[in-house]
Order: structure tokens, then sequence, then C-alpha cells
């Protein structure tokens, strides 16, 4: 019997399904930390649980390895500590080092998480990535500057998803976003040189440090783009083939990489640019499962449950490789006429969709999931949008054409 215990700050519907998938496992029992009260759990995962702690502040190591040892009473013991979050890793490690548990180490955590850190250790490796400097004054920052030149990209060093990732073209764009994220000390943030050209992700499995599995998928156009422009509805393609170019000569640099940042036995997504003569950079890896559904495209272009795939992963050690005979992608459906995010919105929530009936009867018999956005539906400010649709296809080809296809017909208006 395997115990397990799974940290879950809050219950989003993607970590749902990471830890019903966890539940699902044999010879398997489950422990679960979370913010959230147990009662907002839903029933059928409530039933499978063996215990359940509540903490005021998930990412509080001391807090989750108080409720760690606490579980390992109720448990009998602790053979994995998981969480799928990406702010989520260090932590977890470094309740791991001080309970003794295996898994992701502190220093190879703080490789994946901390941006500047990575590229670091990249660059030294000798791997192909970004110039980049962490720095905490403006003259710092004017210096790299002066190095790289502009356009240059400003970011957390610490983050997420893309959030808090901004293009910088002038020194006057520099200097107003130094003050504007009030960098010092204390609050350094990351620059790096902008890198250009066509962006793809390489998710990738290791065990016990040898590869095991790969995939590549494409983001048409890049969430930094995507980011910047409130109207772009955008895409992610899992092409069918996935040995070929562009992708051809990848897989062994991204593993490399991995292994460099020491991830020893998981899963971990890796974002990359193709540079065309230029070659290629990575920009950044995460040592978790992939967001934007990723995971839920991985499953429908092979045919297999990778949540399932995945906790079997962390938990056994174990992984069968699929094969992969679908290409499969997502349009993201964002909301037009607002400021995301800005505070000048002329709307907080969806007014119309326009284009349905057309994209049905178009695009219909390729989709195989949709979550559709509905009229009065509070806007957010991520880059998935207000809803989404997922086609998949034998031929890379027609389903590139459909995802193009979706995101000029569908519509989707904001209004107050």
């Amino acid at each position: 019997m395997r115990r397990v215990v799974f940290v879950a700050p809050y219950f989003l519907e993607t970590t749902l399904r990471f830890l019903e998938a966890t539940l699902d496992l044999p010879d398997t029992c489950v422990g679960l930390v979370s913010q959230e009260r147990l009662e907002r759990l839903p029933p059928r995962l409530r039933a499978r649980l063996g215990a359940h702690y509540r903490v005021d502040d998930a990412l509080d190591v001391g807090k989750l390895t108080h409720a760690t040892r606490l579980l390992r009473g109720e448990l009998g013991s602790v053979d994995v500590l998981m969480g799928v979050l990406e702010h989520l890793q260090v932590q977890l490690a470094a309740v791991r080092a001080e309970l003794g548990i295996p898994g992701l180490g502190v220093e190879a955590a703080k490789n994946f998480r901390d941006k500047a850190r990575m590229k670091s250790a990249l660059r030294a490796a000798g791997l192909p990535c970004a110039r980049h400097r962490l720095v905490s004054t403006l003259s710092a920052a004017r210096e790299f500057a002066g190095v790289v030149g502009y356009p240059l990209v400003i970011k957390p060093p610490a983050g997420a998803g893309a959030k808090g990732t901004h293009r910088i073209d002038t020194a006057g764009a520099l200097e107003e976003a130094l003050a504007i994220y009030r960098v010092g000390p204390s609050a350094e943030m990351l620059l790096e040189e902008f890198v250009s050209g066509a962006e793809y992700s390489f998710d990738s499995i290791v065990i016990d440090g040898r590869a095991v599995w790969h995939s590549f998928s494409r983001y048409l156009p890049s969430p930094l783009e995507v980011l910047e422009n409130d109207w772009i509805q955008w895409c992610v393609l899992l092409p069918r083939e996935i040995d070929a170019a562009p992708f051809d000569g990848f897989s062994e640099i991204g593993f490399r990489a991995v292994q460099e940042l020491g991830l020893e036995t998981g899963l971990s997504h890796m974002e990359w640019f193709d540079r065309g003569e230029l070659g290629v950079a990575i920009s950044e890896v995460g040592a978790r499962p992939p967001g934007a559904r990723i995971t839920t495209l991985l499953s429908y272009a092979h045919d297999f449950d990778f949540y399932r795939g995945w906790a079997r992963l962390m938990v056994f050690g174990e992984f069968d490789p699929p094969e992969r005979p679908y290409a499969a992608g997502a349009a993201y459906l964002r909301a037009q006429g607002k400021s995301r995010g800005k505070g000048e919105s002329p709307g907080r929530v969806v007014a119309a969709i326009q284009g349905l009936d057309r994209a049905q009867a178009e695009l219909g018999e390729l989709v195989v999931e949709a979550q559709l956005p509905e009229r009065g539906q509070p806007i957010n400010d991520s880059y998935e949008g207000e809803g989404y649709v997922i086609v998949r296809h034998p031929e890379t080809a027609v389903v590139e054409n459909a995802l193009r296809r979706l995101v000029s017909l569908i519509r989707v208006e904001a209004g107050s």
C-alpha cells in the first residue's frame, strides 16, 4: 500500500482531475491538504480520501510540514508528497527534505522555479536560452539593456503562466516598468533579451533520470503576444508527427535541460523558440504538468488518460508510453471589447457569442470537448479566456485548419 499526501490549496477543476486520478490508483491511500474546507470537495472524491487536513496557507512550509506530519500519523506513513501547482514545488521539496520523503529535492525545485537561476544553470551547461539578468536597480537594468538592446522582456523571477510578463521596447518603458513593480533589493525582476520565432512546448517524462516519453505542441501565437493583446483568440496545436522538422533534434536538448536542472522522476513542461537560422532557445521549464488544458489535449491525442498517467508516474514511478494516433488542438475563446485586468473595461461580463451555429455546421464532427461562454458570465483575467473548443483528427493539417477557422468564426463580446 502506497500512502500519498496530495496538496491542493484550492479545489480548481484541473487540480481535482489530478486528485481524482490519484484516488483511482490501486493499493493507494490518499490524504489531502487544502485551504478549502472538506465540505467543498465533491462527495465522490471526499468519500475516497483516507484523511484530510486544512491549513490557512498552503504555501507556508511550516504549516505544510505540520499538516504532513499529522497526516502521516493518520495514514501510518507517507511515501509520496505531491501537488500539481507551479507555486508549490519548492515548498513540497522543503517538506520532503524535512520529513525524509523521496522526490524532487530543494535545489532542483529551485532550479525549476527561479527563472534566473534556471537560465544560469542552462547557459552554464551550454544549452541555448536567452541572455538574462536579475535586476534590483535602474542602473543595472540600463546596463543590461545597453548590452542586449531592445526589445526586452521583464518578468517575475518566480512567475508562472506568463503572468506579469511584458515586452519592453524603450528606455522610458523600462523605467516605467521598474517603477510599477517597485524594483529594489527585496523585489528583483528578471530581464531577458527578447527572443522571436515560432514558439513550442516540450513535455517530457523521465524515470530515474532516463528519458521515457516526450511530446511537442505549438502556440498560435505566442503566450506573450496573447497577454498583450486582449482581442486575440489563440490556439495550442499538438501535431501527430513529432519526429520531423521542426522538432527533430530538440528532444535531445530538452531532455538534457531537464536532467541538468535535476529532475530524476517526473513530468516537466518546457517552452522554447525556433529562431530559424539562429537556432533554438529554451524559454522556461516547469517540473509539473502543463497548463492551458494541454494535459487534456495529450489525453485526446493519445487516446490515453494523462491525468491517470501522471498520478501513476508520481506514486509508483511507472509510465508506459502510449501511441499517438491523433493530432489535437484547443481554441481559447476570449471576450472582445474589454481591457482585460487593467480596470478600464467597458464591461466585465459576456454579452453575446457570435458564430457558434456556423462553427458547429462546419467543424462539429471534429469537436471532442467544449466549454462555451455563456451570456452574463464574468470576464476573467486568464489567458485561457472565457471558454474553449477542443478538436482532434488523424491528420495534423485538418486540426490546424479547424483551429484557425474556429477563432475566426466565433466571437465573444464583452458588455456591461
